[in-house]
């Protein structure tokens, strides 16, 4: 009975009560971690979902904005093939068919045809030449599509980064946006874009402003892509033999051509001023080919650069710090400066102001020079120069903007490159920051684009538009694929093709709007013994250049192997 009380056995079933309580309170926090997981997970998908959501949402809009595009112009095509039916004059003449003929030999040629027109005794042959030519055509044109789809699908991965990173990047709007009131010329008529929106009405143009802005990355990218695929390989049009067998080293050190684009220039640490007739080159298969004018220097050269405006005048810099101004058809200097106190490694004329000379120096400083007021000062004393720059580090390279005299870039040594208004030249405009080792090379691709190469193996463009602060440091662009860790490799710009060196003896070819290159190609000497090619690991590409806004450049390697060759 004692062990049957309630006194006994009422803490034995609070007891299990509580250790039941406590399970199910366990178990309930336990269920509640679950939750916990599963919700978190949830809400973390449904951010990927709705990102994953936003892509395909705008992505369905732009392929309806091409779509739309595409539409346009082939309505465009389809009205300028068909027959002007109020034009009386043509009404009554066979229509004629233009077929494209998608040839790198025959760029732009066309072949028209009538076939209401009929040529007696050679009807067969006609339509046989015809089918067998709208044959080649087609076969041709879909090559060149399967051709350009390979390589498409190659890079799919990059192009797609830089098509998200396109999309999403700001458009920018220069100035008022185009959709104001359509400016007249003299003669009382719009221009040409604006006249064929006359017939919108002004009640529409802020749809169509908004619809620019939506649209407006179409244009950058498909230009991008178009040129990116334009061409397939980089083919060799002449070998530059020279017969320099004096100099055991000819490294060259820089290449340039002249305003025309007619005659390049030659400079390395043979000491001498190479100048050759590009066409003569090209066109003259020769054992040798001799310069058209050669001047000897006391020092090694680093830099040339020709005058943009006076033909005949270019300027060198050399390993002493000396810069001088030659008169190339009369192969006598016009003028040297000699304010550097250590080499120099680049020289830049302005196109904007070709009296104008820019140097940098491993002494740390970047100098102007008059160079009307350096031949005045000719023999009274050497050229003095007009402004100084004064940096903490080695200045590897200068370069102005081709639309204007009044700002400078330079890269340097510590990694930086600057941007200077030369109004006021006690401080940078603008700091660029990003790379990780000396910067070597800037070009400006435009007005508010600059590409900078550096040792740290990448190439990278820049937007100086942005510069509403003292530092920019996210590039626009970062290219990568060549090897640059050690030498000067060369950079030049055309038309949104950059070109550059690599140490592993190839050149290599990007578009501004795509990370990867484009084209590539491998320099490979000749056994003067036994014509086999050979692979020197050794070498590297010291310098390149391009003919103007052309599809051909120069480049040259560090035994003096020089090259043109030819985007096909």
């Amino acid at each position: 009975e004692l062990l049957q009380s309630e006194f006994l056995n009422e803490p034995r079933d609070n007891l299990e009560e509580r250790e039941a309580a406590i399970e199910l309170r366990e178990r309930i926090e336990e269920e509640e971690l679950l939750l916990e997981f599963l919700l978190l997970v949830q809400r973390r998908k449904q951010e990927v979902a709705d990102r994953l959501q936003d892509t395909i949402s705008f992505l369905c809009s732009d392929i309806a904005e091409v779509m739309k595009q595409q539409a346009i112009l082939k309505e465009k095509g389809n009205s300028c093939m068909d027959p002007g039916k109020d034009d009386n004059s043509t009404s009554n003449l066979p229509s004629i068919n233009i077929v494209d003929i998608d040839d790198s030999s025959s760029l732009g040629s066309r072949k028209r045809f009538r076939p209401g027109l009929r040529v007696p005794n050679v009807e067969e042959c006609g339509d046989n030449l015809e089918t067998r030519q709208k044959s080649d055509t087609q076969t041709e044109n879909r090559e060149s599509f399967l051709q350009k789809s390979s390589r498409l699908m190659k890079n799919f991965k990059k192009l797609e980064a830089a098509y998200f990173l396109t999309r999403c990047r700001p458009v920018k709007q220069s100035g008022k946006p185009s959709c104001r009131q359509t400016p007249l010329n003299s003669d009382g008529r719009g221009s040409i874009v604006m006249t064929e929106r006359s017939s919108v009405n002004n009640l529409t143009s802020k749809e169509s402003c908004s619809e620019s802005l939506e649209s407006g990355w179409i244009n950058p990218f498909l230009e991008g892509l178009c040129k990116y695929l334009s061409y397939s390989k980089l083919k060799v049009k002449a070998n530059l033999k020279q017969g320099d067998l004096l100099n055991s080293s000819n490294l060259v050190c820089s290449l340039g051509f002249d305003r025309d684009a007619e005659f390049f220039a030659t400079a390395g640490v043979n000491k001498k001023i190479k100048v050759f007739e590009c066409d003569a080159v090209i066109n003259q298969n020769r054992d040798i080919h001799y310069p058209v004018v050669e001047m000897a220097s006391r020092s090694k050269l680093s830099s040339i650069c020709w005058n943009s405006y006076i033909k005949s005048q270019i300027a060198s810099s050399n390993f002493e710090g000396v810069v001088q101004v030659w008169d190339v058809t009369r192969s006598q200097v016009l003028t040297e400066m000699r304010e550097h106190e250590k080499r120099v490694w680049s020289i830049d004329f302005s196109s904007a102001d070709p009296t104008v000379l820019a140097s940098g120096s491993d002494d740390g400083s970047v100098k102007l020079w008059s160079i009307n007021q350096a031949i005045l000062l000719l023999h009274l004393m050497d050229g003095a120069s007009i402004c100084t720059i004064k940096t903490k580090a080695n200045v590897c390279c200068v370069q102005f903007p081709s639309e204007s005299g009044r700002s400078l870039a330079f890269g340097s040594a510590d990694h930086k490159i600057y941007y200077y208004d030369l109004r006021n030249s006690r401080i940078p405009l603008c700091t660029l920051v990003g790379h990780h080792k000396t910067v070597s090379y800037v070009k400006f691709v435009d007005a508010n684009t600059l590409v900078s190469s550096s040792t740290d193996n990448t190439l990278k463009l820049w937007d100086l538009s942005v510069s509403n602060s003292r530092v920019i440091d996210t590039p626009l662009q970062s290219f990568t694929g060549h090897m640059n860790v050690k030498n000067f490799v060369g950079l030049s710009v055309s038309d949104g093709y950059i070109a550059t060196g690599s140490e592993t003896n190839e050149v290599f070819i990007y578009h501004k709007a795509f990370p990867m290159p484009a084209l590539t190609f491998k320099f490979n000497d000749m056994d003067p013994l036994s014509g086999q090619e050979m692979d020197d690991a050794a070498q590297f590409i010291s310098s390149v250049c391009w003919r103007g806004r052309s599809s051909t450049l120069v480049a040259a390697n560090s035994t003096g192997n020089i090259k043109i060759l030819e985007m096909v």
